[in-house]
Parts: structure tokens; C-alpha cells; sequence
């Protein structure tokens, strides 16, 4: 173990002298829904390559770019440590994922107590594919980095997010939603953007909404304590919505309005002897957006709201794969009627602009690139030995002292929100994706949703 920290450190050391313009780029995120944020990177055809302005040439941006992905699994949800104040435990994190990404060492395992030290290339950018992240930790990062080099870059989402909704507010004044994670919305991180940003676009008044998401990116990363394929019945461990959650509730009389899927036990309950459900539980990603969007629009409501939603930042990089039933159950809420009344129409506009910070992002990223003269101007032949992109994933590692391990093998609730900031933890580990720290089912949603994000990929069959 000793001799494993003493390469980690001896790698970072020696960052600045081998990183170039030929270095790998890194996009990072809490989990894997900062995939959507480099598939826009590898689709991006915004700027003319050779004199870098605005404009499509018919090249990809990109193309002779490569990238290290970095999901911090072991670590998520991020949106809960603010909610447990431990917000300093987050950024420290962060960090730790930051000096992966820059260092020159990952981990192989042969079985669950052999790890092999290998080596990478460090990367020569930083994008933050996480909203949390950057809400709480971006001015962290850079002064971080600083420290060795003043010369990478580090690029956050929500800045984009914030222009993309402020642009459309221009053309049509509405309401702005920002649809984030518990985490990002009590940072206040995009509405004070958005504000900031508001007097130099000409808009001096804002209406801007928040909803916490609270369990849906952890849902739609298997989460176990939000959702669990195999569940039947409630459970004790279930962290997110319910009829008795002090925070999120599942409100009885919004029944009807939710309109949950209850095939395939995507939506668990408690009956007393009477038949009468006195418990539920969300366990399926879809549920929870039909969830959090009557929420959304039920404080409207409750707070007089006079312009309607027009405009949703889809503030979580995973909220992107939920894009079509986000807009299925809007449309559904507009035209949802109550004797004869269409309730949602005072604070719901007909057509509601999602607001996907991915490629904004991606352009802000080759604007740093082209400015710092990163970008890798020589044509690069990729393969096994230089491939085109390397996916990382955060692990537990079993072998550390005090570890509590669920079922799954993720970190416990407990274990994982009641560690301290400063406690030179050695418990996470950093190793490529596989088909065991990714499920089948999320590697054929990268298919479907992903396209060129999945045939980078190549999981151990």
C-alpha cells in the first residue's frame, strides 16, 4: 500500500514536464451522466479549425483530440453532502479526482485483493461535466491546480447552462427552471449566474424556479439506496421520495397527477390489512421526473408564479437521458384537466425550451483550448497502445480500515456522508469501467443515447 501512494504522489510531482498539447483531455463527473457532456465534445462542429472562428467547416471540432472520463462512483450522489454539511468532505473529493485525472497512474485488479498500479497519461484539461462540482468546488479546483501549474484549464458547466436560458429568456420572457440536484440548488450556484449574467444580455428582471431532483441521477445510476432492480417490496434502506419523507414527499391527493408507471414494481408500496397503501416508494428513473416535475410546478402554483415556465436547465448531466419523458410528462401536465380546468396553464407555457449545458460546454472548452494553444494540431493514429479515450471509475476499496459496504458493494449511506474532510482515507480506488462497476443496463443506454460515447467503449465481455 505504502508503495502504491508513493507512486500516486511521484506521478503528480512530475505532471507539468510531460503534459502537451498531444495530452488526453478529462471530463469528469460524480457518475456517468457527464457522458452526455463529452458525446457533445466528440460531436462539436461549432468553430472553423483552422481560423478557430465561429462557424461549422464540416470538420469535428475534436477529431484529433483524446480524453480520460472520470466517474466518481464510489462517492455519489453529491447532492446529498449538503444536506449533511459536508460540503468540505465533498470538495476534498473532488480534489482527489482532480489529482487522478492529472497524475499518471491508475488501478487493474486481477481479483478483489490484487491491485496492480498501471500507468496513463496526464491530461491537459479539466472539464467539470458536473454541476454540483462546479457549483461548490470550480474556484477550489483552480487555485488547486495552481499550485503546480497555472497553465490548465478548467472549464465548469453552469456557466453555459446560464447563457443557453439566458439567450432564449431574450426572445421569449417566461419563467426560467433550474432542474439540478438537491446539491446544486442549495449552492444557489445557477440563479446567481443566471442573475449575474441578466444586465449585460439586457434582461433586468428574472423569474427563476428551483427543484431539487432529489434521487433521480442516483436512480438512474442504480443508486442502491434509490432504486433497486430487483426490489419487490419496501424497503428499510430507501433513501429518496415517500408518503412519510420529511423533505420530498409523495402528496396522496397528486395521485392522479403523477400518473407513476405501477408495472414491473416501479412503484413500491405498503398495504394494511385493509388494502389501503400506506407506504410508497419511487424505484424507477421515470418515476422520479414525474415526481420532481409535478413538484415544480405544484410550488409555482403555491407561489403565485405570474409567468409561466418557458425555459428548463436540465442542471444534472444525467438529466439529458430523461429528455423525452421530460418532455412527455410537461405536455401531459399542460393538458391535464380538473373539473373542466386546465390547473397547470398559469405557470406552464405550451412549449418549454430544455436547456442542455453539454454543448455550450464543449464550445467553451475548444475557445480555452485554441486560446492556451493546447489543441494537438498533429494527426494521431489511436490504438490499443494510444487509444482514442479511457473511461475511469471510482471504487470502494474493500481493503481499507472502518469500510462499510452495502450489498452491492457501493459504500453505505452511513459510511459514506459520515466520514470527515482531512481523514487521509485511503478507501476509493481508481479503475477502468468494466461490466462488473457498470451495469448492462447502463452500458445500452450509452448505446441508445450515446452513440459516440459507445463505440469509444470497449467493456470486458
Amino acid at each position: 500500500m505504502k508503495q502504491l501512494r508513493a507512486i500516486l504522489i511521484a506521478s503528480l510531482i512530475s505532471i507539468v514536464s510531460v503534459v502537451s498539447a498531444q495530452s488526453p483531455i478529462g471530463v469528469f463527473d460524480s457518475g456517468t451522466g457527464g457522458l452526455t457532456v463529452l458525446e457533445a465534445i466528440l460531436n462539436l462542429d461549432a468553430f472553423n479549425n483552422k481560423t478557430g472562428k465561429p462557424g461549422a467547416d464540416g470538420k469535428k471540432d475534436f477529431e484529433r483530440e483524446s480524453f480520460q472520463y472520470l466517474a466518481d462512483q464510489a462517492n455519489m450522489p453529491y447532492g446529498n453532502y449538503a444536506a449533511e454539511k459536508k460540503t468540505d468532505l465533498l470538495k476534498e473529493n473532488i480534489l482527489n479526482c482532480m489529482d487522478f485525472l492529472r497524475g499518471q497512474t491508475f488501478i487493474t485488479r486481477s481479483n478483489i485483493n490484487n491491485w496492480n498500479p498501471q500507468g496513463k497519461a496526464p491530461v491537459k484539461m479539466l472539464v467539470l461535466a458536473c454541476n454540483t462540482a462546479t457549483a461548490y468546488a470550480l474556484t477550489d479546483i483552480r487555485a488547486h491546480v495552481n499550485q503546480t501549474d497555472n497553465q490548465t484549464p478548467v472549464i465548469g458547466v453552469i456557466d453555459a447552462g446560464s447563457k443557453a436560458a439566458i439567450l432564449h429568456q431574450q426572445k421569449n420572457q417566461g419563467t426560467i427552471g433550474v432542474f439540478a440536484t438537491a446539491g446544486t440548488v442549495a449552492s444557489d450556484g445557477y440563479p446567481r449566474t443566471l442573475r449575474n449574467m441578466a444586465t449585460s444580455y439586457g434582461l433586468n428582471q428574472l423569474s427563476i424556479v428551483s427543484q431539487g431532483g432529489f434521487g433521480l441521477a442516483e436512480s438512474i445510476d442504480r443508486d442502491w439506496s434509490y432504486f433497486v432492480d430487483t426490489a419487490t417490496r419496501i424497503r428499510s434502506d430507501y433513501k429518496g421520495p415517500s408518503l412519510q419523507h420529511k423533505n420530498y414527499p409523495i402528496r396522496p391527493e397528486l395521485m392522479k397527477i403523477y400518473q407513476f408507471d405501477t408495472t414491473n414494481n416501479r412503484l413500491l408500496c405498503e398495504y394494511d390489512d385493509q388494502g389501503r397503501c400506506t407506504e410508497v416508494q419511487l424505484n424507477d428513473p421515470v418515476n422520479y421526473t414525474r415526481y420532481h416535475l409535478v413538484s415544480l410546478l405544484e410550488k409555482m402554483r403555491a407561489e403565485k408564479f405570474t409567468l409561466p415556465l418557458n425555459t428548463l436547465i436540465l442542471g444534472c448531466t444525467h438529466y439529458p437521458y430523461m429528455r423525452d419523458t421530460i418532455r412527455t410528462v410537461l405536455k401531459e401536465l399542460y393538458q391535464y384537466q380538473e373539473n373542466g380546468s386546465y390547473i397547470y396553464r398559469s405557470v406552464l407555457a405550451a412549449d418549454v425550451a430544455l436547456i442542455d449545458p453539454s454543448v455550450e460546454t464543449a464550445k467553451e472548452a475548444y475557445i480555452a483550448l485554441r486560446n492556451q494553444s493546447l489543441q494537438n494540431r498533429k494527426p494521431i493514429q489511436f490504438s490499443t497502445a494510444m487509444p482514442r479515450a479511457e473511461f475511469f471509475i471510482s471504487v470502494p476499496n474493500p481493503d481499507a480500515s472502518l469500510v462499510q459496504l452495502q450489498p452491492d458493494g457501493w459504500f453505505t449511506y452511513a459510511y459514506k456522508y459520515g466520514r470527515e474532510q482531512g481523514e487521509k482515507r485511503d478507501d476509493v480506488r481508481y479503475v477502468p469501467f468494466d461490466r462488473i462497476n457498470i451495469s448492462e443496463a447502463t452500458y445500452k443506454r450509452f448505446q441508445i443515447a450515446l452513440p459516440s460515447v459507445h463505440s469509444l467503449l470497449h467493456p470486458q465481455p
